[in-house]
């Protein structure tokens, strides 16, 4: 079995950077109906930096569910928003195991990595990406 490699994909408007973890999305289509003159799938790339103002990116992009789209302000070079909440974790009805919180995931290799906001778990069992959810829970009609 092959491990699949991560990528992540950087935009920035010189104030902020939005950072893209494509392997993390759960393709929710939240950043899209809430910000859609900066999320756009249909053309490439999908991020238009420039499509509004920082505020307004910051905003919608703390509202990504899966974590997969997160944020930095470039003169705090590479820090990741963390948020200093207790973990909440709720089951989405006939989706993914959301965790709000930071997270120090580590799976069965041993490897681990760091998740802030939100994490997406696979709750039906079919995720290509597992531990987390990738989406195919609406693909199979997973209901609960």
């Amino acid at each position: 079995m092959s491990e699949k490699k991560e990528t992540a994909k950087e935009y920035s408007n010189g104030e902020v950077t939005v950072v893209w973890q494509p392997d993390l999305c759960i393709h929710s289509g939240i950043c899209v109906r809430g910000l859609s003159s900066v999320f756009d799938v249909k053309k490439r790339p999908w991020i238009n930096i420039e499509g509004a103002d920082t505020d307004a990116i910051i905003a919608q992009v703390k509202k990504c569910p899966s974590g997969a789209l997160s944020y930095f302000m470039n003169k705090e070079e590479n820090s990741t928003t963390e948020i200093e909440v207790e973990r909440i974790v709720e089951a989405a009805p006939d989706g993914p195991l959301m965790v709000y919180g930071n997270l120090l995931v580590r799976d069965s290799a041993g490897n681990e990595k760091r998740h802030h906001k939100v994490t997406a778990f696979c709750r039906c069992g079919a995720s290509s990406n597992k531990p987390y959810c990738d989406g195919t829970h609406r693909k199979i009609g997973f209901k609960g």
